[in-house]
């Protein structure tokens, strides 16, 4: 959970600017993350093109829960185990996407990175909202990590409609990525959880 809750009028406001189309900076538990909806494909291609990122790459995604999650991808048995062990929090699952679900954010791809963050406004803004934001950090590609108001406003400046200013984000360090579209999960990023918590919370369901 956040440590420094700010007003929640700072997040009415996000809503408001996320809901009309725009692209906000949210401080998360881990970094600022800089969200669109993800549904919204003229929002997310300003997220594209205000973070330097390349098209082809896709971006992460965040829902309020695993029910949100199972309507954006298939959470298999290994990934509804972490979901269950480590949402809200630093864990970001790849999954297969659901074939309903369409984003410029997938880039095309048949895969989605989902992540509930452990940030209480920021998922009551996923709920009101109910539909997925982008996750992506609030930088410019290959930048430095933004677990600050004022990091992201040296890196992006005023391409991003809103900045909410959280103070300082608890974490500081990336979440943790993790492949769950085979029979074993993988490591793709190595962040804030360690893979030793990450196994030991699945080995309970391998086969």
């Amino acid at each position: 959970m956040s440590s420094d809750p700010r007003p929640s009028s700072d997040f009415s406001a996000a809503l408001k600017t996320l809901h009309r189309g725009g692209v906000v900076a949210l401080p998360t538990d881990t970094l600022y993350a800089l969200s669109a909806v993800a549904t919204d494909p003229d929002a997310v291609r300003r997220v594209y093109a205000i973070k330097g990122r390349e098209d082809g790459k896709p971006l992460p995604l965040f829902v309020a829960d695993a029910s949100m999650a199972g309507r954006v991808g298939f959470m298999s048995e290994l990934a509804t185990a972490l979901a269950n062990r480590f949402w809200p929090g630093a864990l970001t699952l790849v999954v297969r996407r659901q074939t309903a679900f369409a984003s410029e954010a997938l880039a095309g791809g048949d895969t989605v990175a989902l992540r509930a963050p452990a940030h209480n406004e920021v998922l009551e803004v996923l709920r009101a909202l109910e539909a997925p934001i982008t996750g992506t950090s609030a930088n410019r590609s290959g930048g430095s990590d933004p677990d600050t108001a004022d990091e992201v406003r040296r890196q992006l400046g005023d391409e991003v409609d809103l900045i909410v200013d959280g103070g300082r984000c608890a974490g500081g360090v990336s979440s943790t990525i993790v492949d769950c579209t085979g029979d074993e999960v993988r490591i793709l990023r190595q962040g804030a959880i360690a893979e030793s918590e990450i196994r030991a919370a699945i080995t309970p369901t391998k086969r």
